[in-house]
C-alpha cells in the first residue's frame, strides 16, 4: 500500500474507533430507570462528544489540517480540563489517540503538499 493512502486513511479509521469507543460510556444511561423520554435526553447528552468527534472528522476529512489542529486541542482540553481528577492512564486512553489523530492528520497534509519526505534511503525513481 503506498505511504500516501496509508497517511489519508489511518486517521480517518483511527478516529471513527475512537468515536465509537468514547460512544459506548454513553450506553451507562439505560441502568438507569427514568423513563423513556428522559433516557433518550441523558443518551443524546451523553453522546455529544462523540458528535464533536464526528464533526471534526467530517471537517478533517476535507482540510486535513483542521484534524491535524483541533484533534490535538481536543486532548489538551481533555488534560486541561479534568487535570487531578483520573489516574494517569486515563488522560493516556482518552487524549492519546486524540493527539496520535491530530499527528496523523498532520503528516498527511503535509504529504499531501510535497513538504515531507518518507523516504529514509532517499529519492525514489518516481521523485529524481
Amino acid at each position: 500500500m503506498k505511504t500516501s493512502r496509508l497517511l489519508f486513511w489511518t486517521p480517518r479509521i483511527l478516529c471513527l474507533l475512537f468515536a465509537a469507543f468514547i460512544s459506548i460510556f454513553a450506553l451507562d444511561v439505560f441502568q438507569e430507570n427514568h423513563g423513556f423520554w428522559n433516557t433518550a435526553v441523558a443518551l443524546l447528552m451523553h453522546l455529544i462528544p462523540t458528535g464533536i468527534l464526528l464533526l471534526i472528522l467530517a471537517l478533517a476529512w476535507r482540510w486535513e489540517w483542521i484534524g491535524g489542529l483541533l484533534f490535538p486541542a481536543l486532548g489538551a482540553f481533555y488534560i486541561f480540563a479534568f487535570r487531578g481528577r483520573f489516574p494517569w492512564q486515563t488522560y493516556l486512553i482518552i487524549a492519546g489517540p486524540l493527539m496520535l489523530v491530530g499527528a496523523l492528520f498532520l503528516l498527511g497534509w503535509f504529504k499531501r503538499r510535497g513538504t515531507v519526505s518518507t523516504s529514509v534511503v532517499g529519492p525514489t525513481p518516481e521523485t529524481k
